[in-house]
Order: structure tokens, then sequence, then C-alpha cells
């Protein structure tokens, strides 16, 4: 018997750059994937990691999982995360998914993974937001400028009505020119802060994504108000170890991805200050209306994500949806 040909859609930087996502189109995908993980129709695998002996201070993510519904594909990302890119002018992660016919195991789709890591990031932050925020927040603080950070403060932005945002990174060069690159899009003003004290302290909702190179507790726990929510996602954590203490609520993207090698709260679940006890939700089950987000004012609120396979996957298939209406990408042949 002769096999059926087997194609997939291939889509590059480039292609993906012409399909010009808008922001709620962003948003909707990552939704829509959120609320079908609260509901159980998906299957997540706990992140992996690559760690290479060539002396560069990185490291590869293997991310995997599947999505039903009409999204119906298995995916895996693979994603370098390498924090001295910068000095090369190039970005800090590379990625690349690959998705899979979960009937058969043929190959669907190959999309630079690049782009699609900032955004859904950034989608998933802003997201938590959305259910864990306190009502009508009016100071967004942010520490980090590189990699998912500009999209974290667009689809913030997209969400609320700021009064004030306020962005710290290390250097100044990035900081500054993380804000100019803001405001050019955004049209409203981004205030740059010196340290992390001026950036944080206050705000209604504080987002760390900041790129140390190894774990520093920058981020103090006494600079958090009280009904805020707080965001810390670095790779290498910037928190105290007391940060869970004045926690009301903590929530994540998926409890399975709470043990593993990196990660702000890796502390904390080592030594058991967070466990599935004490968990009040995954995300999901919020938007899927299965457990509640915020429920009073004066709940100061933790959301952490590691980020999600399924999230890539559902963008991914947003991308592709998108770029077969509008004629752009690659059709290959595979077999």
């Amino acid at each position: 018997m002769t096999q059926p040909p087997v194609y997939f859609d291939y889509l590059n930087r480039f292609d993906i750059e012409d399909l010009a996502l808008t922001d709620a189109e962003i948003l909707d995908s990552i939704e829509a994937s959120l609320a079908m993980q609260g509901r159980g129709d998906t299957e997540i695998e706990p992140r992996t990691h690559i760690r290479p002996r060539a002396g560069a201070r990185g490291h590869f993510n293997v991310l995997r999982g599947w999505i039903g519904g009409e999204i119906d594909a298995a995916g895996t990302k693979v994603v370098g995360d390498f924090v001295d890119n910068y000095k090369d002018g190039r970005p800090s992660e590379y990625g690349l998914l690959t998705l899979f016919d979960p009937r058969n195991g043929a190959p669907k789709a190959l999309v630079d993974a690049t782009g699609i890591t900032e955004m859904r990031t950034g989608a998933i932050t802003a997201l938590g937001a959305k259910h864990l925020a306190p009502k009508n927040p009016k100071i967004l603080a942010h520490i980090g400028a590189r990699g998912t950070a500009y999209w974290n403060v667009r689809l913030l932005c997209s969400l609320f009505d700021f009064n004030e945002v306020r962005v710290h990174s290390r250097r100044p060069e990035s900081r500054e020119a993380f804000a100019a690159r803001l405001e050019a899009d955004l049209g409203r003003k981004i205030t740059v802060t010196e340290d992390w004290q001026s950036c944080l302290e206050g705000a209604d909702i504080a987002v760390e994504a900041s790129r140390l190179p190894e774990p520093q507790p920058l981020f103090k726990t006494e600079w958090v108000k009280k009904g805020a929510l707080v965001i810390p996602y670095g790779t290498m954590s910037s928190v105290e170890l007391t940060l869970t203490d004045i926690m009301d609520k903590v929530v994540m993207d998926d409890w399975g991805q709470a043990h593993g090698l990196f990660g702000a709260l890796r502390d904390h679940v080592d030594q058991g200050k967070l466990t599935a006890e004490t968990l009040h939700a995954e995300l999901g089950q919020i938007v899927a209306g299965v457990k509640p987000g915020r429920q009073s004012a004066d709940e100061t609120i933790l959301f952490w994500h590691r980020g999600l396979s399924l999230s890539d996957i559902a963008l991914g298939h947003a991308m592709l949806v998108k770029a077969r209406s509008m004629g752009i990408g690659q059709r290959l042949r595979f077999a």
C-alpha cells in the first residue's frame, strides 16, 4: 500500500511579522487554551532542560503538550535561553515549535517560536492580571527589559488604564531603549526608575521578569502593597523566601511545572512553603470558572507562571489559521 503524502506548514520570523496579530487575537487564543486546560481537555508534560557544556551562560527548555477541541494538535517547543545574547545583538531566546497530528503522529507544522514565546508569555501575564489584579489598578511596575518584557507591558496596557507605568532593568541603556519603544508603540508616558525599590514599591501590579545570572533576593517582600498582584517569573529567583508569607492566594499556570531546576519560587517549593495543598488554583481553573479568582480588594495575590506548552500550541495554531487565510508561509512535502 502506498502511504498518503504528508505535508506540513512552515512559518518563519518574517511570516509571523507579516501576520501582525492584534493584542485581542493573542489574548483570545491563549484564554481559550487556558479554559480548555481548566476543563481537562489538554495534556501537559512538565518541561525539561538541556544544559550544554559549551561554556555559554544558558540552557534549552523543552515543552510538550496536547490540546483537543478544534486545535487538536500535539506539540513540542524547544527554546534556548541565553542571557549574554544581547552582546551579539541577538534575542535572548530562539525557539522552534513543532505541531503533530495526534491521531497518526504525522507532522503538521514548523513555526518560529521566538515571537510566540514572547507573545504567549505576555498574554499569560495579562490574563493572570485580568482575573487576579485589584479592580482598576493604577500603577504597573515591571522589572526587566528584554525577551518577554515588551509583551507583558503591551498586553497589560491593552487591558487596564494605568495612571503610571514604571520600568527598571540593570543596564541603563536597556531600560531607556525599552521605555522609548513602549512610548512609541503605546502612545503613553513610561517612567524609568533607577532601582528596584522605586519601581516596585506601592505598585498595584508588580511584574518581575529579570534575567539574573544566579538567584539573588533583590525584590523585597516589604515593598509589596496590601491588595497588590505580584507576578514573579524570572528564571533565576529574585524574591525573598518571606514573599509567600504575606500572600492570601498563590496561583500557578500549572502545578506540574513547580518542580525543576529553575524558577522564581524554586526555594519556596523545595522548602515546603508552597505545596499542592497550599496552592489556591491553576489559572486555567479560574478562567474555566472551576475556582474563584480575586474575591476581595484587600487580597494580596501571587501569580507564578513557568510557561505552558499549551500556550505555544494554541498561539501557533492561531498563527497558522491566519496565515492560511492571508496566503502567508510555505507548505512543504515531508513524505
